[in-house]
């Protein structure tokens, strides 16, 4: 069977997997429509830039970034040979997007390498966040700002949690967050850029979350994540990864590139705990946090 460009082309642009070309200098010079609807750039926007010029910021789990230094694709673009694994993409809206990339070189006829080939999906837990956006939208249990579980669905959500520890002692931690120095984008930038960055931390939240934990908007820029069946290594390893990731990417102001950090305090259920001792505690340790200079997690 014989095809011809157009139809290469439309198989190409009908992929479920963001895909996209590089020259040897690593400039864009395609880009799909998946591309385009999972990290929330258009072609126009990505295609004659380069990954050098961190435009999607690729970091990997530790919030090293990829992008400005030897990057997987730049390694196959230079000794020819295919890789994959796994990165957090920046979304057009800041958040991070886990993704599964699979690099390739792009050849000419005479099999010289003459640029680089990216296919990569979204891995994160959409469709499981989607049941749960519609679930509490029935409910009248959804923060309308960021889409995340209001305060009571997370008071609803610690109650079951609690006496779930009671009778089948299943543990769970919780993570309790605030954004740092808030109040200065709303001051600085307007109320505007306030909601994105709420926006903006939710976001990543939600595309990084397990399917069986809840993160919520507890008031104002404070956050609070309910993580099951975990102990507080894992705990602490896993919201120093979620800190990580937004403190190493950024909205956009303008031509402005507005950084967010958070503080966090982690600590696992006891015993004795009630719904107030747990929120008390966590509080604390993020205040704590906030004390030792901020952006960082403080665990107990």
């Amino acid at each position: 069977m014989n095809l011809d460009q157009d139809a290469y082309a439309r198989i190409l642009e009908n992929l479920h997997d963001g895909l996209y070309f590089v020259d040897r200098e690593r400039v864009i010079t395609y880009w799909n429509a998946a591309a385009e609807q999972i990290s929330g750039f258009s072609r126009q926007e990505v295609i004659g830039q380069s990954c050098a010029d961190n435009i999607l910021t690729h970091v990997d789990s530790s919030g090293t970034s990829l992008c400005t230094g030897k990057c997987p694709l730049w390694e196959t673009i230079h000794d020819g040979r295919p890789r994959e694994g796994e990165v957090y993409m920046r979304h057009k809206q800041g958040h991070r997007i886990p993704v599964h990339v699979r690099v390739s070189a792009l050849t000419d006829v005479d099999g010289k390498v003459i640029g680089g080939i990216e296919l990569f999906s979204d891995i994160s837990n959409r469709r499981a966040n989607e049941l749960r956006v519609r679930e509490l939208e029935k409910l009248a249990l959804l923060d309308g700002l960021t889409e995340l579980a209001n305060r009571t669905y997370i008071e609803t959500e610690l109650h079951n949690r609690l006496e779930e520890r009671k009778r089948l002692n299943i543990p769970f931690g919780i993570l309790f967050m605030d954004i740092d120095c808030f109040k200065q984008f709303n001051d600085t930038h307007g109320h505007d850029t306030g909601d994105a960055v709420l926006r903006f931390v939710a976001g990543t939240f939600k595309s990084n979350t397990r399917p069986f934990d809840l993160y919520g908007r507890w008031g104002g820029e404070e956050f609070i994540g309910i993580i099951r069946n975990i102990n507080l290594e894992n705990l602490s390893r896993l919201g120093n990864r979620v800190r990580a990731l937004i403190e190493k990417s950024y909205i956009l102001h303008g031509e402005i590139k507005l950084q967010v950090t958070l503080s966090m305090g982690a600590t696992l259920v006891h015993a004795s705990d009630t719904m107030d001792t747990l929120l008390k505690r966590a509080d604390n340790l993020m205040y704590a946090s906030k004390q030792a200079g901020r952006n960082r997690l403080t665990p107990g």
